[in-house]
């Protein structure tokens, strides 16, 4: 099981990042300062780092600076408020791996997580979900049902790809919220029905069922 590296001093993001990757299968590690960071790090007991930039002790480009001058390859992820041209440049120059700007989708955080540490892992994974009849495909973000192709928002998209990632698992309102919408999102929205509305109507309502008083499940239509 993966380590993931946490250098967030924001509890309310650290927190957020950490629940959904345990709930996608790794094992997350929280730090909030710099020094700790690095030494973590440095470490060789995980995998990825999810690196802020604003750091209280340290900044985020500092502790990318010493990891490579230290010529540890360790991935880096920033996942930061500053979203400048000249930051981004500076972050992927310096030697981070990606770069994301908050607000963030933790949907898209993740897969980029899984593409750092396929790479470094050497690996071909399948770029397409598929379930029953459904599929998506991730890198032309193409859906399609049995033989129909059905274009998708890119909101539709983010929904559908959260079914397929756990198809069966009943998913509630608030966990789909934060992964398609991001950590900044309103519990009392109804956005997550209205959506769950466009999917049936573009993908099949057999596809997804309510559970009552839980959430919705992608179930394989027969």
């Amino acid at each position: 099981m993966s380590q993931i590296l946490i250098a967030e001093d924001e509890e309310r993001i650290s927190s957020f990042v950490a629940k959904g990757l345990r709930a996608a299968g790794y094992t997350p590690l929280v730090v909030a300062t710099g020094r700790e960071a690095y030494d973590l790090a440095q470490s060789g007991d995980v995998d990825l780092l999810v690196l802020d930039l604003g750091l209280p002790d340290q900044d985020g480009f500092t502790v990318l600076r010493r990891l490579r001058e230290a010529r540890n390859a360790l991935p880096v992820i920033i996942l930061t408020a500053r979203s400048s041209v000249g930051d981004t440049v500076a972050g992927l120059e310096g030697g981070a791996d990606d770069y994301m700007a908050k607000p963030f989708r933790f949907e898209e955080l993740l897969a980029r997580i899984r593409l750092r540490l396929r790479t470094e892992a050497g690996t071909t994974d399948s770029s397409v979900l598929t379930h029953g009849a459904l599929s998506l495909d991730l890198r032309t973000r193409r859906a399609r049902t049995g033989s129909r192709e059905v274009d998708l928002s890119a909101r539709e998209f983010a929904l559908a790809e959260a079914f397929l990632r756990n198809p069966g698992q009943v998913l509630s309102r608030e966990q789909l919220l934060s992964r398609v919408w991001g950590y900044d999102f309103d519990p009392g929205s109804n956005v997550v029905d209205v959506y769950v509305r466009y999917l049936r109507r573009k993908l099949g309502a057999e596809h997804l069922e309510t559970v009552r008083g839980m959430g919705y499940r992608l179930v394989d239509a027969q």
